[in-house]
């Protein structure tokens, strides 16, 4: 008999295959021409990159952070339909092993945030610029604030991490080697809704950081402005105005004083979110 796993899982990466685009649907049956191992008529079952999502979400500056979302590589042939699985999609799934390899073997896409990743971009946005020449000068390394719309709400939370010159950082963040989960967990903590966000993960071609910014909702003006602005999907990147640190929505995993839209005043700065 197969072994089994069951839990929760993060689609952090997705390798071939053909899926349906972001914003799409899809099904988790057979529907669009796969075959009973779940491969498509037209090319091998891609395989994914997840993330097992444990009970009790593990804080972004615990030393433990790495290990405990570790990547787990799932490339076997699936026993269901895969096509619809984008990058960020949480599942309820049980994954089946053989000889060390695992697949699916029945999945239910129980929220839709979607994770993005763009290269070499040009017009970073505003918050993103202004928060990284403020560390800079500051001699911080790993930044966190947040981002406002228009009218003055809450509506993501950005951190920036250095992009040295011997490691490429946007490859092990979208790989999930440096953990992105963490960040995600934090803002769904805060917020206690059920919307499904959008991570953009963001590499200026002008400046030596990569940005993720966590947009509160992936329908918002929000997502919808970087998706547009970058070409992930014209919208005015200059939405994005830069909110002080000491106001930051995510600025510590200690403080438990803030409104119900996941304010509060902190002194001395944010702390690096690792």
């Amino acid at each position: 008999m197969e072994p089994t796993t069951s839990g929760r899982f993060r689609v952090q990466r997705r390798v071939g295959g053909e899926s349906q685009g972001a914003g799409s649907e899809g099904t988790e049956s057979g529907e669009d021409g796969s075959t009973e191992d779940g491969s498509n008529e037209t090319g091998p079952a891609p395989s994914f990159a997840v993330i097992e999502l444990p009970d009790d979400p593990v804080a972004p500056d615990d030393p433990d952070a790495a290990e405990a979302y570790a990547p787990l590589l799932i490339d076997g042939d699936h026993a269901v339909d895969t096509e619809p699985l984008e990058p960020g999609f949480v599942v309820d799934a049980t994954l089946g092993w053989a000889d060390g390899t695992a697949r699916f073997l029945e999945y239910d896409v129980v929220r839709r945030t979607r994770i993005y990743v763009a290269d070499d971009v040009t017009g970073m946005f505003e918050a993103a610029t202004e928060a990284w020449e403020g560390a800079r000068a500051a001699g911080e390394s790993v930044v966190s604030t947040t981002t406002r719309g228009q009218d003055g709400e809450p509506n993501g939370a950005l951190y920036l991490f250095p992009d040295a010159s011997d490691r490429d950082t946007l490859a092990e963040l979208e790989r999930g080697r440096i953990p992105v989960e963490p960040l995600i967990a934090r803002v769904n903590d805060r917020l206690g809704d059920d919307a499904d966000r959008g991570v953009f993960l963001l590499r200026p071609a002008a400046y030596a950081f990569v940005a993720v910014l966590v947009a509160f909702d992936d329908d918002g003006v929000l997502a919808r402005t970087v998706r547009d602005t970058y070409d992930l999907g014209s919208a005015l990147a200059d939405r994005l105005d830069r909110v002080s640190d000491s106001t930051g929505v995510y600025a510590g995993a200690t403080a438990d004083d803030g409104d119900e839209n996941g304010d509060e005043s902190r002194d001395g700065g944010t702390p690096s979110p690792f």
